[in-house]
């Protein structure tokens, strides 16, 4: 089940069969030509529902790509207008993410692989998807993390925290001088110890946000949209990464680019409304929100934000588009496509609220997305989803920050894990630990990341003659629920470390667990602000019994036999797993508590 709104040019791709090319509408409903067909064509008829729902959409100038819950993603590309049937994307690996360009596509795939095409990726043939992280010359520094658009350019956010850049590099945005190189075919490393990057589908300008909240910035600054002052403004191109000075104070939580100008959306805990926009920018080019031009990020204001959260926004070409938690849609910028939604052309200069038919979905408002493209726009409904403890295992061992167990393999390149739960997955035997780096040796660094990648997931799959060779080591016959229970079940409480503190009793849990579970965990360990080494948390307001119920869960997606659940345990937890914001797997907490309520009675 889809819920797609779209407004803007029904033309560069046409999507709206039948409607006129250049008509100019309100949001409307999206419908595929043959839903079924174009997300799963009946490869399983009893795939779950919720599989076939959208997971993202990203819009440019040439191309529209549908990126769908299971894995698959099918491109609208500019063709002639009355033939637009969109086209699959022919990829064997899953797809977590998409991204578009003016000229560009990327890919992003769940085992970290990034496939693109484009004219300045692939000048031989512009058209086909090939293997760019394969490129990158280090190569323990191939698992991609993060893509993220330029106008001409791909950016990669690798698990090591390294951006890369490809494509074009004119306006020095790869922080290269343009005059020794123009683009390059091949990633190359841009800055490390990078926690987040961006920029945008129609930019030639990038940010790059390192672990200690500083951040930099590069290239195209002729209309101010770098940020970095009034000083700076008459400077063209910046093709060295520069420290941007003032910024608003708080988190930074996102920031997106158009051609002449720059978004922040920054988040302080203790102001109200928590989260505020600032731009910067040229504001002939109608985008800033304000109707003055800034050169260094200053606040967009309007009452349309006053007692309200930001759900989520996003910027296009010239125009932006915001979501609050009380379901408004506000906007500014260019509308000469209708790219605003207001059914008509007029330049929106500070923000506006948009008209919105009645949503499906609106009971939970924080659902839905936005995607911004060149002359079109997006909000469609994306519940979130959860992965299974082998892919959240998998991502997470490949972030360096967990890792403290090191393997060498045959060619002397050094490949990291979590030696927790890797004692656990080897029986807890530390000659298992010792004949597996003897097996590592003698592998190449692709071998060796996908015998981990067996290790973690059980799955002989992936390799079967790899797998056949550490089959002796491992506990193959143990599902990873129940290697993280053996976890739970250790005395040993120096290997948890981190402290939930409950009235006059303490818990420990190894932080990787709670990553994994809880979203509000992975939040709080992977912010780049804060110390959270030695944070103690008081969760006081949970009975014993309720606490008792999300610590077994926490480690064995279980529920234990004897716990009688009450109605009063069922709404502790139902409030629960939202302030945790639990990581769901399938079946979730709260549908064992009333599946169990209900055989108790």
């Amino acid at each position: 089940m889809n819920e797609i709104l779209f407004f803007g040019l029904n033309k560069y791709p046409k999507l709206i069969k039948n409607e006129p090319a250049d008509k100019i509408t309100k949001p409307i409903q999206f419908k595929f030509e043959n839903e079924n067909e174009n997300e799963n064509e009946n490869e399983n008829e009893n795939e779950n529902e919720n599989e076939k729902q959208i997971k993202q959409i990203s819009s440019s100038f040439f191309s529209t790509i549908f990126l769908f819950k299971n894995g698959k993603a099918i491109e609208y590309l500019r063709k002639n207008d009355s033939n637009q049937n969109p086209e699959k994307i022919q990829i064997e690996e899953n797809i977590q993410k998409v991204t578009v360009s003016n000229w560009d596509a990327a890919i992003l795939t769940i085992k970290g692989n990034v496939f693109a095409k484009g004219s300045d990726i692939n000048p031989k043939n512009p058209k086909e998807f090939i293997n760019i992280s394969s490129l990158i010359e280090d190569t323990n520094d191939r698992i991609i993390e993060d893509i993220v658009p330029g106008r001409n350019s791909i950016y990669l956010l690798t698990s090591n925290q390294n951006a890369y850049g490809i494509g074009s590099n004119n306006f020095g945005q790869f922080g290269f001088d343009p005059k020794k190189i123009q683009k390059t075919e091949k990633p190359i490393l841009m800055m490390k110890n990078v926690s987040k990057i961006f920029s945008g589908i129609s930019t030639h300008h990038v940010f790059l946000l390192n672990s200690n909240q500083e951040l930099f910035t590069c290239a195209n600054n002729r209309y101010g949209q770098l940020g970095l002052g009034e000083s700076r403004k008459e400077e063209t191109k910046i093709p060295k990464l520069t420290k941007i000075q003032n910024i608003p104070k708080g988190k930074i939580i996102d920031i997106q680019c158009a051609y002449a100008f720059s978004i922040i959306l920054i988040e302080n805990e203790n102001e109200n409304p928590k989260r505020k926009f600032y731009s910067c920018g040229d504001y002939g080019f109608n985008g800033l929100g304000k109707d003055e031009n800034t050169y260094e990020f200053t606040e967009i204001k309007s009452s349309l934000f006053e007692n309200d959260d930001i759900i989520d926004f996003s910027v296009g070409n010239g125009h932006t588009l915001i979501l609050t938690s009380k379901g408004k849609l506000i906007g500014f910028g260019d509308n000469a496509y209708g790219q605003l939604g207001t059914g008509d052309t007029n330049i929106q200069l500070i923000p506006i609220q948009i008209e919105l038919p009645k949503l499906r979905f609106n009971e939970n408002i924080s659902n839905y997305h936005i995607s911004c493209g060149n002359y079109k726009s997006f909000l469609y409904y994306s519940p979130p989803s959860f992965s299974n403890l082998e892919e959240d295992l998998i991502k997470l061992f490949r972030r360096k920050e967990f890792c403290n167990i090191s393997f060498k393999t045959k060619n002397g390149e050094i490949i990291k894990a979590h030696k927790l739960i890797l004692k656990y997955r080897l029986n807890q035997n530390e000659n298992q630990i010792e004949k597996l780096q003897e097996i590592i040796s003698k592998k190449s660094i692709k071998e060796s990341n996908q015998i981990f990648e067996m290790i973690y997931s059980n799955n002989s799959k992936i390799n079967p003659k790899l797998y056949s060779k550490i089959k002796e080591i491992i506990n193959s016959n143990e599902k990873i629920e129940e290697t993280i229970k053996r976890i739970y079940l250790n005395e040993n409480e120096n290997e948890k470390d981190f402290i939930i503190e409950r009235k006059e009793k303490q818990y420990k849990f190894p932080k990787l667990i709670l990553i994994m579970r809880s979203e509000l965990y992975r939040g709080m360990f992977l912010s780049v602000t804060e110390d959270t080494s030695n944070k103690v948390t008081d969760y006081s307001e949970l009975s014993n019994k309720s606490f008792e119920i999300f610590e077994y869960w926490i480690y064995s997606n279980q529920i234990k036999d004897e716990i009688e659940i009450t109605k009063e345990i069922i709404n502790e937890i139902e409030i629960g797993i939202d302030y945790f914001q639990l990581n769901q797997t399938n079946p979730n907490l709260f549908d064992l508590l009333i599946n169990k309520f209900n055989n108790q009675n």
